[in-house]
């Protein structure tokens, strides 16, 4: 009788066991970090992905998104990829550039002419290239690309010309190359964790910031800011990278069907911001901020003499491919 007991009761414990592992297989949650607000586009469509994934895998996979550094500062879910303790993020490519330097050419200011050689590049041969430079570096995988926006500086006095922030103290990304504008006209960049940027401004431990308007709008920085100051610096985007941990674990259709979700997951947030960042600097007028409208010629001029200067990650040639595209 105690025998059929245990006998028994491993029984239930196998089955257990077989339906548990059944059951975790059919709802593997991916976790999706960044560090952006979950108002943000970027977040809104990243949640929408999960029900697609779940329809494309039958179940197996679905997604979980954790914004406004949830999981982490970039530098942090960037290292967590590659430990497992994060499946998906979004990261600038300043960021990717710490682990292969030529992927972040395609974040450094005044890299590109103009919104459509940024599009005309993210759909190049030399991207892929550089994407699997990367996942030969790092074993990450990129797997989308999304429009971030222009970048414009803020402040609470106008700039109108360079000489306007020499000595400015502004805020940027803790990556190297966010530096590369700031030092062109003799600003004074400071590295501060996003999460960190609006009380350090209103703190004046800084005097200005750089980002896109959708950005500035979403984190409020236009309360602790007095003037936008449209300098288009940077022609930003942020990679959809799947970490190496995760990819492996994937059979063949199930990483298919998860790029196709997040690169539909990457069109959606770009239109989204692309529709906004056309009407926000009039609605920042509205709340009584001040808008400039810059000549970018001299800023550009003086900022591309370091392009291929001692900070550069990317060789020549690289460089040389990516002005030639039309």
């Amino acid at each position: 009788m105690a025998y059929a007991c245990k006998t028994t009761a491993l029984g239930v414990a196998l089955l257990a066991s077989t339906a548990f592992t059944g059951s975790a297989a059919a709802q593997t949650v991916l976790k999706f970090a960044h560090v952006y607000e979950a108002s943000e586009p970027y977040h809104s469509c990243a949640v929408e992905a999960s029900d697609k994934l779940k329809q494309a895998t039958e179940d197996r996979y679905s997604i979980e998104v954790y914004p406004a550094s949830s999981l982490g500062k970039e530098v942090d879910i960037n290292e967590g990829l590659g430990l497992g303790t994060v499946d998906i993020i979004y990261t600038g490519q300043l960021f990717a550039g710490r682990a292969y330097g030529p992927i972040a050419i395609g974040g450094a200011p005044y890299m590109f002419r103009d919104y459509d050689h940024w599009d005309k590049y993210r759909n190049s041969d030399l991207f892929k290239e550089l994407a699997q430079g990367y996942q030969d570096a790092t074993g990450n995988h990129v797997v989308a690309t999304t429009y971030y926006g222009q970048r414009h500086v803020t402040s609470n006095k106008p700039i109108e010309k360079p000489e306007d922030m020499q000595g400015m103290k502004i805020r940027v990304p803790n990556a190297p190359l966010y530096m590369m504008f700031p030092k062109a006209v003799d600003a004074n960049p400071t590295p501060i964790a996003f999460a960190e940027v609006y009380l350090a401004l209103q703190q004046g431990t800084v005097d200005g910031q750089e980002n896109p308007l959708p950005t500035i709008q979403a984190k409020k920085f236009y309360e602790v800011q007095s003037d936008i100051n449209l300098t288009g610096h940077i022609n930003d985007a942020l990679l959809t990278i799947v970490g190496g941990p995760t990819w492996g674990q994937m059979d063949e259709p199930d990483q298919t069907a998860l790029t196709k979700v997040l690169e539909e997951t990457a069109e959606c947030a770009s239109t989204q911001v692309r529709d906004n960042e056309a009407k926000l600097a009039d609605w920042f007028r509205e709340q009584g901020v001040k808008v400039h409208e810059v000549d970018i010629t001299p800023f550009r001029e003086m900022t591309m003499k370091l392009h291929n200067g001692p900070d550069a990650t990317w060789d020549q040639a690289t460089y040389d491919r990516l002005q030639a595209i039309e």
